[in-house]
C-alpha cells in the first residue's frame, strides 16, 4: 500500500530559517518527495538549495521542468515560475500571478491534491497575507493531509493564520514538533482520494499555461463588480467554504485579504498620480498668473489666482487621504508585528 509520500510546503516572511529547522531534521531516508515553494523575488539569484542542502541528509534543488519527483529529495519552485506536479513529474508554470506572487504556495498545493490527493501533505509555514490557504483547503478535499504552523509560534502569523481559519487543518503545531509530525505523517497508508471541484483542474492548467477562458469562469463563479489590479479585467467570485477568492479569466487570484490590499495599493497611485496632476496644475496657473499681471490684465490674473487656489485646496484633501492610508497601513504592520511576538 501507497504511503503519503508527497510533502509540499508553503512559506514566505520568515520562511528560510523555518525551512533549514525542517531540512536539519528529516531522515535520510524519508520515504517522501518534498515540494516547497517560497515567495522569492525574480530579480536576484537564491541560494536555498545549497543552504537546504547543507544544512541536512536530503539533497536540494531548483526544480526543472519534465523530471521526476523522486523520494528523499526537495525540490523547490525556481524564482517567476509556480511549482506543480503533473504526476509523477515536476512542471514548471508559466501561469499569471497569484496572491501577487510567482511562485506561489496556492498552485503547487492545489496540483498536489489534484494529482495525488490521498497520498500528499499539505504544510503552510509562516508568512504574510493568505497565500496557501485555498491550496490547503483542496489538499483536505482531496484526502491529503493539512498541517499548519502555529501562528503563535509563526515568524509571521498571517499566512498561517488565514490557513488555519480557512482549511481547517488536520494538525496546528509549533515548529519544533513539525519534524516528528511530518515523519509520522509521511510513513501513514495513503488517505481515500475524493473528487475535487472542476475548478481546480481548471486553474492548475492556467497555472502551467497561462491560458484561461471566460467560459469556464462563467462556470465554476460567480461574475464580481471588481476590475483585477493587475489587468483592469473581469473577475470572478470563487467559494471555496469559508474562503473567497477572486479571479480574473486572465489567471490572477487574489484571496479577499489580498484583494483588498492591491486596491489599496490601486488607491494609492491613483491619488499619487492625482496629486501630481494638480502641482502640475497650480504650477501652471501661477505661470499664467504672472503673465496676466505683467500684461496688465487684472481681471484675467484674479481668475487665475482662484484657480490656484482652488487646486491648491483639492492637493490638501488628497494628501490627507494619503497620509491617512499610510496610518491605517502603519497600524496594519503593527499589528502583524505584535501577532508575531
Amino acid at each position: 500500500m501507497a504511503n503519503r509520500d508527497v510533502l509540499a510546503i508553503g512559506t514566505s516572511a520568515g520562511g528560510v530559517e523555518a525551512l533549514i529547522f525542517l531540512a536539519k531534521r528529516f531522515s535520510r531516508e524519508f520515504p517522501a518527495a518534498v515540494l516547497i515553494t517560497i515567495h522569492l523575488p525574480s530579480h536576484s539569484r537564491s541560494v536555498l538549495d545549497e543552504l537546504l542542502s547543507n544544512a541536512g541528509p536530503l539533497p536540494a534543488q531548483f526544480a526543472r521542468n519534465g523530471e521526476v519527483a523522486r523520494k528523499g529529495r526537495i525540490y523547490i519552485a525556481p524564482p517567476d515560475r509556480h511549482l506543480l506536479l503533473d504526476g509523477e513529474k515536476v512542471s514548471l508554470g508559466e501561469g499569471p500571478r497569484e496572491n501577487n506572487a510567482r511562485p506561489a504556495i496556492d498552485p503547487m498545493l492545489r496540483s498536489t491534491a489534484l494529482c495525488c490527493s490521498g497520498r500528499a501533505i499539505g504544510v503552510v509555514l509562516t508568512g504574510s497575507l493568505g497565500d496557501g490557504a485555498s491550496g490547503l483547503w483542496a489538499i483536505r478535499q482531496a484526502g491529503g493531509i493539512a498541517v499548519v504552523q502555529d501562528p503563535k509560534d509563526a515568524a509571521f502569523a498571517e499566512m498561517p493564520m488565514t490557513a488555519l481559519n480557512r482549511a481547517k487543518p488536520d494538525h496546528v503545531v509549533a515548529l519544533a514538533d513539525m519534524p516528528l509530525l511530518l515523519e509520522k505523517l509521511v510513513h501513514q497508508p495513503a488517505g481515500e482520494t475524493r473528487p475535487l471541484p472542476r475548478s481546480i483542474r481548471y486553474e492548475v492548467e492556467v497555472a502551467r499555461t497561462g491560458i484561461g477562458n471566460m467560459e469556464q469562469m462563467d462556470a465554476i463563479g460567480r461574475r464580481a463588480v471588481l476590475a483585477c489590479p493587475d489587468c483592469g479585467g473581469v473577475m470572478w467570485e470563487l467559494d471555496e467554504e469559508d474562503l473567497i477568492r477572486y479571479r480574473c479569466h486572465v489567471g490572477h487570484t487574489y484571496t479577499a485579504e489580498v484583494m483588498s490590499v492591491a486596491l489599496d495599493e490601486n488607491l494609492r497611485r491613483a491619488l499619487a498620480s492625482a496629486l501630481r496632476a494638480l502641482e502640475e496644475r497650480v504650477a501652471l496657473a501661477r505661470k499664467l498668473y504672472r503673465q496676466a499681471i505683467a500684461g496688465g490684465h487684472r481681471l484675467l490674473a484674479e481668475t487665475w489666482a482662484d484657480k490656484s487656489r482652488e487646486f491648491e485646496r483639492e492637493m490638501d484633501v488628497i494628501r490627507a487621504s494619503i497620509r491617512r492610508m499610510d496610518r491605517i497601513a502603519a497600524a496594519d504592520d503593527l499589528k502583524e508585528a505584535r501577532a508575531a511576538e
